[in-house]
């Protein structure tokens, strides 16, 4: 109904006179009902139903560099993950080493303490994903949920939720492989240094895609390079498998052509899955 004045009342509020209509139905809308588009003002009816450009509702969301929502906790996913470290910590404490035994990375040995042969060459494949979660020692447990932490809180705003859990998993697993394909087949293994490896790899390869200063990330790779061949003790294979992993993984998302991006993403993982696949096969087949 069009009153004295000749403005029209919003469709919302009857009583309020206005001038301004949503700029995709045309429907008159008051200073209350007004939401801000890229062009004029859009009614809650066309914002909620979808972005007034014949796209989906989400299509005008921010992105983050590779592609993925951006939420308001940057640190969700890698909370999660030291949650499972923290948990898997904890029953270490609990249940002492024969659950070390049962979930280490070992390729394929006699374990007198679980009376049988164990290994992933033994069909526990399972080892290459929970060793990566493991920790018996509490510095070890400590340094590398530092390293999550802090490292992660830098990727994982970047990547977004599902692609960062992805690059932290298919790193762990690389770490896994690599450690497997060289390492003694009673050598075992455990920590989550290969996820920790990937994050300083993807991180490496996000700086130079943001065209920052890599002078500080050059240095942080060059000194946990340094601590890794230098420190007793350490599964050199598994850091350097975690990082070319997170390093190749991140630079597939980064890099994807956006008309494209979903594709080229999925093969840039797959890429990998088939790379670790392979080096696990191959040790297998050697083992067996």
């Amino acid at each position: 109904m069009e009153p004295e004045s000749g403005l029209p009342r919003c469709y919302r509020h009857p009583d309020a006179e206005t001038g301004i209509r949503c700029t995709r139905c045309e429907k008159p809308i008051c200073p209350q009902c007004m939401v801000s588009a890229s062009v004029g003002f859009q009614c809650p009816d066309c914002v909620r139903n979808g972005s007034g450009t014949g796209h989906a509702a989400d299509a005008n969301q921010p992105r983050t560099l590779a592609g993925g929502r951006v939420a308001t906790d940057g640190r969700f996913v890698t909370k999660i993950l030291m949650a499972i470290n923290l948990a898997l910590f904890i029953a270490v404490q609990v249940a002492g080493d024969r659950l070390v035994d049962e979930l280490s990375l070992i390729g394929y040995a006699y374990n007198p303490q679980l009376g049988e042969v164990v290994g992933v060459a033994d069909g526990e494949w399972y080892r290459l994903l929970t060793s990566a979660f493991l920790h018996q020692e509490i510095a070890h447990f400590v340094f590398n949920m530092l390293g999550l932490w802090i490292i992660g809180g830098i990727v994982e705003p970047e990547l977004g939720r599902a692609r960062y859990a992805a690059m932290c998993l298919l790193s762990g697993l690389s770490g896994s492989a690599l450690a497997y394909l060289l390492s003694a087949a009673n050598q075992p293994s455990l920590g989550a240094s290969g996820v920790v490896f990937g994050l300083i790899g993807a991180w490496a390869v996000l700086t130079r895609r943001r065209r920052y200063d890599m002078r500080p990330v050059v240095l942080f790779v060059g000194l946990s390079l340094l601590l890794t061949f230098t420190r007793p003790g350490i599964s050199w294979e598994a850091h350097i498998g975690g990082l070319i992993g997170g390093a190749l993984v991140t630079y597939g998302l980064v890099h994807a052509p956006r008309a494209r991006r979903n594709l080229v993403q999925y093969a840039a993982c797959g890429l990998v899955v088939l790379i670790d696949a392979g080096m696990i096969l191959a040790r297998s087949a050697a083992l067996t």
